[in-house]
């Protein structure tokens, strides 16, 4: 990294950042903490507003913003994307502000960077099959709902449907949960949360909601939570192994499935391996290959299926 780019590099992590040690900016940018202390000498001289604290680091002076920056081509076509996801993906709100700020993106570029980042756009496209269906715009409603939810920390009520059933049968039930953040996993929106009715973190697929309300009963989420941080219990310990025709060898490893762990090829197909929790949360999948596809173990799995398909051969 050459000077001038460095020393803008270090204006915005100090725009970033209340305060900033030049030990760590040494380390992030790959150089000596003298050549820090340089550029900051540099950067007084230029007129920005440094205040070095000796033992705690160095700070803009309030108030002070970093003019606005020029973008290289590939960084406007990135924010530009970006903004394009977040008009698919999220709630009317933020579907505004982003078609805005791409507005705002495209007015400040040069006229040469916003024909070159225009003519890349033309040769990409993010697809969402959900954008405009009921279910998709009742996705959205709902990360609206929650995330003013979580900014004004209130606990949401909702019905919810698991995909597999409790122990006791019921696949049903009213939950009471303390949102901790959102999550945007494989195209589908999941809410972590505290659950009054479980005494535990619990994830919740806002597909699977009904009836969702903001409750008037307030909560604090932990200190030590960090939703970047944070990663779930992994208890997918069943593995179920199949063995797929050539045919659609190469549709499988196309599929990216979420419980496919692991495949092989061999001389006549492909060998198979799914990791989950319970093995009827892959039933249907298995069953949508039709004949192309044999389950290997576990054995009991394997009677489930042949029972299903016995119950399908009753009705046709």
């Amino acid at each position: 990294m050459n000077k001038t780019d460095r020393l803008l590099a270090i204006m915005l992590e100090l725009q970033r950042k209340d305060v900033v040690r030049a030990e760590d900016m040494a380390a992030l940018y790959e150089t000596s903490v003298r050549t820090i202390y340089r550029d900051m000498q540099a950067l007084s001289e230029a007129n920005v507003p440094i205040v070095g604290e000796p033992g705690v680091g160095y700070s803009l002076m309030e108030g002070y913003f970093l003019p606005p920056v020029s973008f290289t081509v590939e960084e406007a076509v990135s924010l530009l994307i970006g903004a394009h996801f977040v008009e698919q993906k999220f709630d009317s709100r933020y579907q505004k502000r982003a078609r805005s700020s791409r507005s705002k993106i495209e007015a400040v570029l040069p006229e040469q960077v916003r024909k070159e980042a225009a003519n890349i756009l033309t040769t990409m496209r993010l697809l969402s099959f959900d954008t405009d269906s009921p279910a998709g715009k009742q996705e959205k409603e709902r990360v609206d709902t929650i995330r003013q939810a979580l900014l004004d920390a209130k606990k949401v009520s909702f019905h919810y449907r698991k995909s597999m059933a409790e122990e006791d049968g019921n696949r049903d039930s009213v939950r009471v949960v303390s949102p901790y953040g959102l999550s945007l996993i494989n195209g589908s929106w999941m809410m972590i949360g505290h659950c009054d009715l479980r005494g535990d973190l619990r994830h919740f697929r806002l597909a699977r909601m009904s009836e969702l309300k903001v409750s008037e009963e307030g909560y604090q989420r932990p200190a030590n939570f960090n939703l970047h941080e944070y990663k779930p219990v992994d208890d997918r310990k069943t593995y179920v192994r199949l063995f797929a025709q050539h045919k659609i060898a190469h549709r499988i490893k196309e599929s990216n499935y979420f419980y496919l762990e692991a495949w092989e090829d061999c001389a006549d197909g492909l060998l198979v391996t799914l990791r989950v929790r319970q093995t009827e949360e892959v039933m249907h999948w298995v069953l949508g290959w039709g004949a192309n596809i044999e389950v290997l173990e576990p054995e009991s799995f394997r009677n489930q299926v042949r029972e299903e398909i016995e119950k399908m051969t009753k009705r046709y």
